[in-house]
């Protein structure tokens, strides 16, 4: 047993506080969703796909060791640099099963991540009853993840030294009746345990299983008692800040006790403060904390339901209140296995009217309304027994408490009371409620509730209501954003059909350029083609303020990326975009320099064209290269004025001799009649003192224009041949007779 770790341990890099940040919300997601919906939901597949994605072996360079304290957890014995809730509830569903260390492997599929949260998301002392939660995950040959449990036995034993100073001792000396002759060690020990409530928890659960050798269920009681004042008697002259803390442990702990044993205690007289004790343990017991204490004893069926019964209503006097708790408590247990068994509705609406009638109500109603309400059960079951209802109706009735419909109740409630409440500060109480239901709803990708929702808080924040509200329903907006919504859509890009993804389109432009710059980080690391695709569709939607991110994009560390930011370049146009452009031309990647020029081309100004010019100019010869590759394979009219350009523009002679011989190489390919004036003035260059690089040039314009084989293009050849020079006779000679259709000579005139 190793050292608790150090809780101001050093903190982690940027990255890896992403990363655990990433995983803590990704397993949030994914236990909610298994918990909620069944194997086949979308959500399932969503959530877990997630989760399976973060560790697989591409994106977990090494396994995960995650240290596990009650509100924290620490990678690699370092704490995350920036605090996050779903990090601090990780943490508390891991310490809830006394989980003290996990290490995750990468490689874990969505099926072994399903029985994992599947097996946190089980009541802990049902999985402590099982063996404990490392014992059973071990039974289900988990292998991607490593647990190692908390053995607070073990603890108290290397506290101790590895003396007799344990919960044994403890628990013996509580029934023997002589805790206050614990020494000083043991009373530390004792104190240990009373700081956690799970380590209170077992070892009451301990002492009121001791057996009866140890005394009964009074003794036991007694003991109890008696161990609870100590610890009270001796935090109030230590640690006296301590106090209520120890106190709300201990009321969660006394939660974990059998009716028998609660009610022991609170009926226990052996001191005249032990009441106000009690009392003052009982008042700070949760709700969670009863309802769990009901469920657990319904689940187990090892009490009667009558001391159960006393033991809820000693508990919890008002009535609303005892409804209330009962519908929490019928959640657990519907979470049991024993809510998946055949019969389960009738042994809950036993147990419940047990639990909610097996007291008098002789002091607070009247006789007659005594009466009605004893009829109005006798007509429940009559109608229970006759069950003449047809199918389909029960089929109806049953439809209204499904999932789907409770989660459109919820969408109906809250956009009804965002539409009546008045009040501006419970108004701006419904935004944390608010943006988590739009999480969730992103989640799993029921976006027409979602664009419900943001409709309503769009229409607030640029609605000509009061300050306040619409300073509430822009704060709404930026939790939603700053959260994990970009991420959550994403999720659903690449599976949605095209109507749903016009309606997420539109809730994304509602929202305003406040979502641009999410948008444009989201864009930048995204690596499916397909959601990249509709990501770089929805920034176009936003017009010209989506401009602005094209410097995030086209710096981008992924070359397809840099595409979309050229792509982006393209849809907006103009010449505002050539500088950025003129960056791509230098990208090492050539399908990234290709589409940089054709975005230049399809600009397709004197501006345009003279960027080329210079870059050609001022590039290395693998960059003209490069260029003039580019713009060769762009087969289309576009190309053909920067050819043109070219030959008006640049000089034949000197270092782009070169992209001058290839423009008239590229015309007469592209076969265009607007070339052949600019051809022809090609044909008469030259210099007598360059005869090798003349030659070359007029057999290029010479073959071009043979190649474009017009009435035009024919008419140059036939003149260059009729009065030119030598050269310039013999390279239109060499080229007349491979005009396509055989024309005799003709003169402008004859044409």
């Amino acid at each position: 047993m190793t050292d608790a770790p150090n809780p101001a341990a050093p903190t982690l890099s940027a990255e890896d506080t992403a990363r655990l940040v990433d995983f803590a919300r990704a397993c949030k997601a994914a236990a909610r969703a298994v918990m909620l919906y069944p194997a086949g939901h979308p959500a399932i597949a969503a959530t877990l796909g997630r989760i399976a994605q973060i560790t697989s072996p591409a994106a977990l360079p090494s396994s995960l060791q995650l240290t596990v304290l009650p509100d924290a957890v620490l990678l690699n014995d370092r704490a995350p640099a920036r605090a996050d809730a779903a990090v601090n509830e990780l943490a508390t569903l891991l310490h809830n099963h006394l989980i003290g260390q996990m290490t995750v492997h990468a490689g874990g599929d969505v099926e072994a991540w399903r029985s994992f949260l599947l097996l946190l998301g089980r009541e802990p002392n049902a999985v402590r009853a099982d063996g404990g939660i490392a014992r059973v995950w071990t039974t289900t040959a988990g292998r991607h993840i490593e647990l190692r449990e908390i053995d607070y036995a073990e603890v108290l034993r290397e506290r101790a030294g590895g003396e007799s100073a344990n919960w044994e001792r403890v628990i013996a000396n509580c029934l023997q009746g002589s805790v206050f002759d614990l020494d000083t060690e043991a009373i530390q020990e004792l104190l240990g345990i009373a700081g956690n409530s799970e380590q209170l928890a077992e070892i009451m659960a301990a002492m009121q299983k001791r057996p009866d050798g140890g005394g009964g269920v009074g003794a036991r009681t007694a003991a109890l008692m008696q161990m609870l004042r100590k610890i009270v008697d001796v935090v109030t002259k230590n640690q006296p800040d301590q106090l209520e803390p120890v106190l709300g442990n201990m009321a969660s702990a006394v939660g974990q006790l059998s009716p028998d044993m609660l009610l022991g205690l609170l009926t226990q007289r052996g001191d005249e403060e032990d009441p106000k004790l009690v009392q003052s343990v009982v008042s700070r017991m949760s709700d969670g904390t009863i309802a769990k204490f009901v469920a657990r004893n319904v689940v187990t069926e090892t009490t009667p339901t009558d001391r159960l019964a006393q033991a809820f209503q000693t508990l919890v006097k008002d009535s609303e209140q005892q409804q209330r708790l009962l519908l929490l408590a019928r959640e657990d247990v519907a979470a049991s296995p024993l809510g998946s068994t055949e019969g389960f509705e009738s042994v809950w609406n036993h147990v419940a009217e047990k639990l909610l009638t097996s007291y008098s109500d002789k002091p607070f109603v009247s006789e007659e309304y005594g009466r009605e309400l004893s009829n109005a059960r006798t007509k429940a079951i009559e109608v229970d027994q006759v069950n003449d209802d047809p199918p389909e109706r029960i089929g109806a009735w049953l439809g209204t408490v499904a999932t789907s419909s409770l989660r459109a109740l919820d969408l109906t409630l809250l956009l009804d009371l965002l539409r009546i409440e008045q009040d501006e500060g419970r108004w701006g109480d419904l935004m944390t409620p608010v943006a988590s239901l739009l999480e969730d709803l992103l989640l799993v990708g029921d976006f027409d509730a979602a664009l419900a929702l943001i409709s309503v808080l769009v229409n607030e924040a640029g609605g000509t209501g009061s300050t306040a509200r619409r300073q509430h329903a822009m704060i709404a907006i930026d939790l939603l954003i700053a959260g994990s919504m970009m991420r959550h859509i994403s999720t659903h890009l690449a599976t949605i059909d095209e109507a749903q993804f016009e309606r997420v389109k539109a809730m994304c432009v509602s929202l305003g350029e406040v979502l641009v710059r999410p948008l444009a980080e989201a864009l930048s690391a995204e690596e499916r083609p397909r959601t990249r695709e509709r990501l770089t569709s929805i920034l176009i939607a936003f017009g010209s303020v989506g401009r602005r991110t094209i410097e995030r994009l086209k710096n981008a560390q992924n070359a397809a990326v840099r595409r979309t930011a050229i792509h982006l370049m393209r849809q907006f146009g103009g010449s505002e975009a050539l500088p950025d452009l003129t960056e791509l031309l230098d990208d090492n990647e050539p399908q990234v320099q290709r589409e940089a020029v054709r975005a230049i081309l399809n600009i397709g100004t004197d501006g345009a064209y003279r960027i080329l010019e210079q870059a050609l100019a001022s590039g290395t010869t693998r960059s003209r290269d490069a260029i003039m590759q580019s713009v060769s394979l762009v087969r289309d009219e576009g190309a053909a004025p920067l050819f043109v350009y070219i030959l008006q523009h640049v000089d034949h002679r000197g270092a782009l001799a070169g992209v001058y011989v290839r423009a008239i190489e590229s015309l007469g390919a592209l076969r265009d009649p607007a070339a052949v004036e600019p051809l022809k003035q090609a044909l008469y260059k030259g210099e007598w003192w360059a005869p090798r690089r003349t030659a070359t040039l007029r057999m290029a314009a010479a073959t071009a224009l043979a190649r474009i084989g017009t009435p035009e293009a024919v008419i140059v050849l036939d003149e260059a041949i009729a009065g030119g020079s030598r050269g310039v006779r013999a390279a239109a000679r060499a080229q007349r007779g491979r005009v396509r259709e055989a024309r005799p000579p003709v003169t402008r005139e004859t044409a």
